[in-house]
This record gives C-alpha cells, structure tokens and sequence, in this order.
C-alpha cells in the first residue's frame, strides 16, 4: 500500500491559495486515475485505487500529522510507503522539488505529520515563491490567492507535482528526484 497526502487547508475560503497546492494536486491524481470520489475519514477527505490511497487532511494544516497516523495506522502503511505533496516558499514559484525525510523547514502542515510519523517520508515540494517583506508577510502569503501569471502557471505545476507523484510511484524516489531535481 502507498499514501499520497496532499496538504491544504479546508474551507471555500482557502480553496484557491498558495497553501491548498497539496489539494489541488491530490484532485489532479484521483482524477487521471479515474478514483472513486471523496469520503470523509480519519479527519480527512480519502480515496482509493488498488493498492494507493489519497488523503486531503480536513483538520487544517498545523495538525494534519493526526489524520496521515490514522490513515497510516489503519491501512498499516510505513512511513517511508507515503508521499507528502505541499506548497514551499523556498523555492520560486513553479519549481518542483522531491525530498526524502528531513525536517519541516518552518512548515506547520511537515511539522505536524514529524511530530505524529516521523521524518522518512517523501516530499513534493512544490514553489509558491517567498514574499517580499519578511516572515511576517508569509502567513498572508501562503493563505493568498495566486497572482494573474501565476493562474496562467499554475495548472503546469499542478500536473507536473502529479506527474512527479507518478514517477514515485513507478520508478521509485531516488530516480525520481533525480529527474525532477536537476534544473532545466
């Protein structure tokens, strides 16, 4: 078994923002491989193919470390078996980047799932681009809206994150990362 866990926020509210890149994505893969549609569990919107089952945490951000454990625990997938899809601000928007374990980088949604799995995930990081201004501007960043060029890229990023989740999935994580992470 493997999980995709795509990281959002729920609410109509964050449904177009740089924070719900990882819904946006987990929406792309259920709909290329033609899944069944979302059910609530584990405090989170799930859907299965075979052997991978996609997760859209609906407990927010900062605590959706719990609905991944659950849905871990129940399906009794490692961590090492479960792929992280979510927005980073340290890398320009539109880049995609795949990570295996390590830290949270100041992303509650990362810090969260270390705190209740642990590291040994895989990531798909993909760039939202850093504001201008400081930390103080990121909270309002990530939680806005995309820009008019960036509605226009968005859409390529959004496939290109699925297209690197498939690419996981097939050849594995490290031919994967060496694709996708080496600039074009």
């Amino acid at each position: 078994m493997r999980l995709i866990v795509g990281l959002g926020n729920p609410g109509r509210e964050y449904e177009h923002t740089r924070h719900n890149i990882g819904f946006m994505v987990a929406d792309e893969l259920a709909r290329r491989w033609s899944a069944p549609g979302w059910r609530e569990k584990f405090g989170g919107q799930l859907t299965q193919l075979k052997e991978i089952v996609v997760l859209k945490p609906q407990e927010f951000m900062n605590v959706s470390g719990s609905a991944v454990q659950r849905t871990q625990a129940f399906y009794k997938i490692e961590p090492q078996e479960t792929i992280v899809v979510h927005d980073e601000i340290d890398l320009p928007f539109g880049k995609l980047r795949i990570k295996v374990g390590g830290g949270h980088g100041g992303h509650n949604g990362l810090r969260s799932i270390i705190g209740n799995v642990g590291d040994a995930f895989i990531r798909v990081r993909c760039g939202v681009g850093k504001p201008d201004g400081g930390k103080e501007r990121v909270t309002g960043h990530v939680l806005g809206g995309f820009s008019k060029v960036e509605q226009q890229e968005l859409p390529f990023m959004i496939g290109g994150a699925a297209d690197a989740v498939q690419l996981i999935l097939d050849k594995g994580p490290t031919i994967a990362m060496n694709r996708v992470n080496a600039d074009k």
